[in-house]
């Protein structure tokens, strides 16, 4: 005889959002005493080689909103182009350079700032040379599953005509969404989740 299932309601249901600050970034959430500052919150000090630069974010929803609780993490080499990773051979990465930073979108604003350094040019797998790049993952309500981009410099226009990565982009009209315009020492990468401005993002 079956049982009635009617005593069983359904859980409520809520994509990865919710948690992620709370797991990931639990001082911005206002949880203390975990670690003494959000893993990823500091990616440079005072001895770090290279060009200090500030890379500005948003994540921009189908509608052309703003979203408020998203979360982005970036990787990229140092000014030399070593990765700060147990896999880099080619030499030793800079190691007063984290190479990886993890920033909350500020809730009110929608921005976060990273303040970290120009990347050097890495090697494609067949040996030419990358444009300098920040890889990137977001997350936000409603996202399952971390999307990945990358971000190129809109001052370093003759390698990025050249990249590798770039020139496999079928739809040639969609390169700019991932071009960084610079302003002082600043680059500013709105990240389009639809839309006509949507954001080129790789399955890696």
């Amino acid at each position: 005889m079956s049982q009635s299932l009617n005593r069983l309601k359904e859980s409520p249901s809520q994509t990865a959002g919710p948690y992620v600050h709370i797991g990931l970034a639990p001082r911005f959430t206002g949880i203390e005493g975990v670690y003494p500052e959000d893993l990823g919150a500091t990616m440079v000090n005072d001895k770090t080689k290279g060009e200090r630069i500030t890379v500005k974010c948003r994540v921009i929803d189908g509608s052309g909103t703003t979203l408020k609780d998203a979360l982005i993490e970036i990787w990229q080499a140092d000014a030399d182009g070593l990765y700060n990773s147990p896999s880099e051979l080619r030499g030793t990465a800079d190691p007063n350079f984290q190479g990886w930073g993890r920033i909350a979108t500020d809730m009110d604003t929608g921005e976060c700032r990273f303040e970290t350094i120009k990347p050097g040019r890495v090697p494609f797998r067949d040996g030419r040379p990358q444009a300098p790049h920040i890889t990137l993952w977001i997350v936000a309500r409603g996202i399952n599953m971390g999307l990945h981009t990358r971000m190129y410099f809109g001052d370093e226009q003759a390698a990025n005509d050249a990249d590798p990565v770039l020139q496999r982009i079928e739809h040639r009209v969609r390169v700019p969404t991932l071009i960084a315009p610079r302003d002082g020492s600043t680059y500013t990468f709105d990240i389009h989740l639809q839309g006509d401005k949507e954001t080129v993002f790789f399955d890696i």
